[in-house]
């Protein structure tokens, strides 16, 4: 209950503060490239069940399906705006409609598409325990660098592991952890791509 109070809280007020950036953001998406302003995808959440992660379009092509091409660092398919969205992680905000949905939290394990978890799930053992708890817009792989491609299962592993960590031992000072690390993160030294 305290971890959703804080979700709402923090979302709502959030989103609030957050408006006049997001109207400016759909408008420069519009102008950018063709096509709509958010991406929708499906992914997994609490206990594996699937929702519709909202994410503002940064790619030319809107995969959803059972072959996804994962994003890479000098990927043509990222817009001219969708790399700085990317760098910034000014695209993941939208996510905090699925938080007040209930669908995700502020914080937890990152949720992958449904491709990419039917492909790790076969190849990482353990790897579907990362659906015990709301998967997270940030989480404490992205904190520790487990973040963005993963070219090598190893990568994957090492997020997992990570993941796996965050779930047996959260509390609520560690979710405040996180989103003070990531946003020091994403100020000091964005990676994402």
């Amino acid at each position: 209950m305290v971890k959703r109070a804080l979700d709402l809280t923090v979302a709502l007020l959030a989103l609030f503060f957050l408006l006049p950036l997001f109207l400016a953001v759909a408008f420069a998406i519009k102008i950018d490239s063709r096509g709509p302003i958010f991406f929708w995808q499906t992914r997994r959440g609490l206990n594996g069940r699937p929702f519709r992660i909202l994410k503002f379009r940064t790619m030319t092509v809107l995969e959803d399906g059972g072959v996804i091409e994962q994003a890479k660092r000098g990927d043509a398919r990222v817009t001219r705006l969708g790399k700085e969205l990317r760098r910034t992680s000014i695209d993941e905000l939208p996510q905090l409609v699925n938080v007040i949905r209930g669908e995700m939290s502020l914080v937890g394990p990152r949720p992958h598409a449904l491709a990419h978890d039917e492909y790790y799930g076969q190849l990482i053992e353990n790897y579907s325990a990362r659906h015990s708890v709301k998967p997270g817009i940030t989480g404490w792989a992205q904190v520790n660098g487990a973040r963005g491609e993963t070219p090598e299962v190893a990568d994957m592993r090492r997020r997992v592991e990570l993941d796996l960590w965050y779930a047996d031992n959260w509390t609520v000072g560690l979710d405040l952890r996180i989103i003070a690390t990531t946003a020091i993160q994403v100020v000091r030294n964005p990676d994402a791509f």
